[in-house]
């Protein structure tokens, strides 16, 4: 069952722009801080990618900004080159009220339509075991998990996942 006042019909999609980064360190740092216990480091970290796309893009590399109908942001997802074969999805982002009316799915679709189009082979995810709807989410999307690994990042233990797709 969903809260949100709106089906992800009613959503659009826009480019990242730059007057966005400081709205997206602020909701990643805020929303993994409540639900994962991730400490300050995160929103760092999060910076760091912004500015790397945003002061440099590839031409590849590319973001996205769900909008809910009186233009609020719900999230994020981007795609960024990782090397000449692969593309990596970054900072995937839904807000709790825009989860489980199919935005993610869509949004995650977006990006895997854009690597093909890019001409990237491949796919690849870096996310936490502990994201479990993310995982599922992207097995169904025909993900595999490639590796998982022991880590303590952000203030917590966590289990680091690798997921990849075949994209040719």
């Amino acid at each position: 069952m969903t809260t949100a006042p709106f089906s992800a019909r009613d959503v659009r999609l826009r480019a990242l722009s730059r007057g966005d980064a400081a709205w997206l360190v602020a909701r990643h740092a805020a929303l993994y801080a409540s639900d994962e216990g991730f400490d300050a480091s995160f929103g760092a970290d999060v910076a760091r990618v912004l500015d790397r796309l945003l002061e440099a893009p590839g031409p590849a590399d590319r973001g996205w900004i769900p909008l809910a109908p009186d233009g609020r942001r719900l999230g994020s997802v981007l795609c960024v080159r990782r090397d000449a074969e692969t593309a990596q999805l970054r900072l995937f982002l839904l807000e709790p009220e825009a989860r489980g009316i199919g935005l993610g799915r869509w949004m995650l679709e977006t990006c895997l339509d854009h690597a093909r189009e890019a001409g990237f082979a491949r796919m690849r995810i870096g996310t936490f075991e502990s994201h479990r709807a993310a995982g599922r989410l992207y097995a169904r999307t025909g993900f595999d998990c490639v590796a998982a690994r022991a880590v303590r990042r952000y203030g917590c233990d966590l289990v680091e996942q690798t997921w990849t797709k075949a994209l040719l």
